[in-house]
């Protein structure tokens, strides 16, 4: 009974308030963005649904992983970003905006890319002759009813009522990494009996794939010449992922209802604020301050850019923005 109600419950609740408290910081013009902003996003994006999920599988294969274990870490690396990560964008001092867009592209992206993909680990870890399976069309529909909904829901209440929305936001991020925490708890109350052995077994793999994803993000953008700024959030969006949608694939009674496979997502739920903040204190360190003097004005990206209305973000929007001399758009955001 108890499993079943943290699982078929809380679990759910737990998600779509995430979410909801996503989408209060969401408009419209944070999805235009992939079409004016190109290089950026795709930077981010192919960080986060094709880089990521191929480390996940090479320290999966490499660290000789249990099979549940395996397809654990596979969960995680292939789920989206989450709201946890605008938050550490902006208090690593990256492009809030990029880390925004990046977030509600891949949000809606994987809702099509999960359950193909963790099929296919299903079968590559456990075996041809696992029955364990994700249907396709009604897990689509089930995590759509889990993010796209509740986001959509947050970004209508924002749109109808900015003035809660802006209040709401700080408050309602506070609370969903508060509910991430309760998750993570849930998850290794529930495993109690083997969660020291399974630190011992998956929380170097989870350390590595954390690590490993952050700077290869952070690399991948400065060798194709992202700004500073843009470097950290690519970062950051390619090593923080929705634990909390992780654990629910893994574990939950409608999902793959497999406690074990949420040990992994669970543990790199707990490591990635470890490397997120050793990698903040990375990149603004004394080397990266000097680097990024040229960028100053780049950094002054405070709260306004997840609190303002939908008439004030418009601003960040090319139709008002100045075109420079070599034909090429130039805005605040740095994109």
């Amino acid at each position: 009974m108890e499993q079943n109600i943290i699982t078929g419950v809380f679990l759910p609740i737990a998600i779509a308030i995430i979410m909801w408290g996503m989408g209060l910081s969401l408009v419209v013009d944070d999805f235009r963005r992939v079409l004016f902003y190109p290089k950026a996003v795709a930077i981010g994006l192919f960080g986060q649904l094709v880089v990521l999920p191929l480390v996940g599988f090479f320290i999966a294969s490499t660290f000789n992983l249990p099979p549940e274990y395996a397809v654990g870490l596979m969960i995680i690396a292939l789920c989206p970003g989450g709201p946890t990560s605008n938050l550490i964008s902006f208090l690593s001092r990256g492009d809030v905006a990029l880390s925004v867009t990046l977030t509600a592209v891949s949000n809606t992206v994987t809702v099509i890319t999960i359950p193909p993909l963790v099929n296919w680990m299903l079968i590559h870890f456990l075996g041809q002759g696992t029955t364990l399976q994700l249907p396709f069309l009604q897990t689509v529909v089930q995590i759509s009813l889990l993010t796209i909904v509740p986001v959509a829901l947050g970004m209508w209440m924002r749109a109808k009522r900015p003035e809660f929305a802006a209040e709401a936001d700080f408050p309602v991020k506070v609370a969903s990494v508060a509910l991430l925490v309760l998750v993570i708890l849930a998850a290794i109350i529930r495993e109690r009996a083997i969660i020291v052995q399974a630190f011992i077994d998956v929380g170097p793999a989870t350390l590595m794939l954390s690590a490993m994803s952050m700077l290869i993000g952070f690399s991948i953008a400065a060798i194709l010449r992202l700004n500073w700024s843009q470097r950290i959030t690519s970062g950051i969006e390619v090593g923080i992922q929705n634990g909390t949608l992780a654990i629910a694939l893994a574990s939950g009674a409608t999902f793959l209802n497999n406690p074990a496979m949420a040990i992994p997502p669970a543990i790199y739920s707990l490591v990635m604020f470890g490397t997120a903040a050793a990698f903040g204190f990375f990149v603004n360190a004394r080397i990266g301050r000097r680097q990024c003097a040229c960028c100053r004005d780049r950094f002054r990206l405070d709260i306004f850019d997840l609190n303002c209305t939908k008439g004030e973000r418009d601003s960040e929007i090319p139709a008002t923005a100045a075109t420079a001399p070599s034909g090429r758009v130039q805005t605040s955001t740095g994109f």
